[in-house]
């Protein structure tokens, strides 16, 4: 079996991730091709595109969420992303119960002998007006029937796993700044989610199997469950088993991948980019050797944003006063401190409408 070094792993990754070279690509497919980005942080989807599509139009993003052809939700990993309007709705019932263990992974005790069935019901009931609502005031109506444990595992149970919801608009537009208000999933996309199926069989897993991979790939079982927190997956991977071809890396684990996805060569040289905090670049994985060293592994955790120098983590950046400021993890090269600063320019544009083109890099911390 072919083995896959870490820096062939590190340019399939790019060449997957929109980051070896910038995409021709609409904004809708590229979330949809990203299989959704990590947006917990409203703005971070914003620089997550500019670093991988060629001439992104912010206010094309903000009007795909105004048109409901995105939305933000709860889903991989119980954290909220931006996903296509199709993806959410065949993939929402597949990470129910997945959503419901998270959740009482943090508050099982309080919500110890609550009926989650009916807790959903009700929390339906009120929602059924179509009203906005923030996670605090769907808690409060409910508080006076469930008044044990208390507004916060309530909400958190109602929101982010019982019932499928949307964080409405103005939240997550360009540049805006806007508290969570939450609907129906359903009433705001004027669609049913689609029903699990009730054969037996999982076509959605499988689906997903063939989406992260074409998104992520080569990658590992674990990478996989990594990525969406599904742990129900094996008996999709193996029925489409026969469509994939599968490779070791250099500790013998084995990575799946579709046949004709890009595996570039090892020696491709990688352009420098600018990353956005949590994302799914490096959260994707069990397995994040392929893109950052051990030693910074949590700064994607910790929610830091991070840049890329030859395809890894070398840097860490932050805005101030209009300014990219860089932190180098290690030391650069004269070619790697002249196309950090010329990429920063760029994203300091970008970030002020081209008020600013300011970047600052400062000592390594390395």
């Amino acid at each position: 079996m072919t083995v896959l070094g870490t820096r062939a792993l590190n340019r399939a990754t790019l060449a997957r991730q929109l980051l070896l070279e910038h995409a021709d690509l609409p904004a809708l497919d590229a979330v949809a091709h990203l299989c959704g980005l990590q947006a917990q942080e409203p703005q971070e989807p914003f620089v997550g595109l500019w670093s991988r599509l060629r001439a992104f139009d912010p206010a094309v993003l903000s009007d795909l969420l105004i048109r409901r052809n995105v939305v933000r939700t709860h889903l991989m990993r119980r954290t909220v992303h931006l996903l296509t309007a199709d993806d959410v709705l065949a993939w929402r019932a597949r990470h129910d119960f997945m959503l419901r263990q998270r959740v009482l992974g943090t508050y099982r005790r309080e919500l110890d002998g609550v009926d989650l069935d009916e807790l959903a019901a009700a929390g339906r009931a009120v929602m059924a007006d179509d009203e906005p609502r923030s996670m605090a005031e769907l808690a409060r109506a409910l508080a006076e029937r469930w008044p044990a444990p208390g507004q916060r595992a309530l909400g958190e149970m109602l929101i982010a796993a019982l019932i499928p919801m949307v964080q409405l608009p103005p939240r997550g537009l360009w540049r805006t700044r806007a508290g969570v208000r939450n609907v129906l999933l359903s009433s705001w996309l004027g669609r049913e989610i689609d029903p699990p199926a009730t054969d037996g069989s999982d076509p959605v897993g499988e689906e997903l199997v063939r989406r992260y991979l074409a998104a992520f790939g080569p990658a590992s079982s674990a990478d996989l469950r990594a990525w969406c927190g599904l742990a129900g997956l094996p008996a999709a991977v193996a029925a489409i088993r026969e469509e994939l071809v599968t490779f070791r890396d250099e500790r013998g684990r084995e990575l799946l991948d579709l046949p004709d996805a890009p595996r570039p060569d090892p020696d491709t040289p990688a352009p420098v980019r600018f990353l956005p905090a949590f994302d799914n670049a490096l959260l994707g994985y069990h397995d994040r050797g392929r893109i950052v060293d051990d030693a910074h592994r949590n700064l994607s955790v910790a929610g830091a944003r991070v840049v890329l120098v030859d395809g890894r983590v070398a840097a860490t950046w932050t805005v101030e006063a209009g300014t990219v400021i860089v932190a180098p993890l290690r030391g650069f090269s004269r070619a790697d401190d002249t196309a950090v600063a010329e990429q920063g320019q760029a994203l300091a544009s970008f970030l002020s409408d081209n008020d600013s083109d300011r970047v600052q890099i400062v000592a390594s911390t390395g």
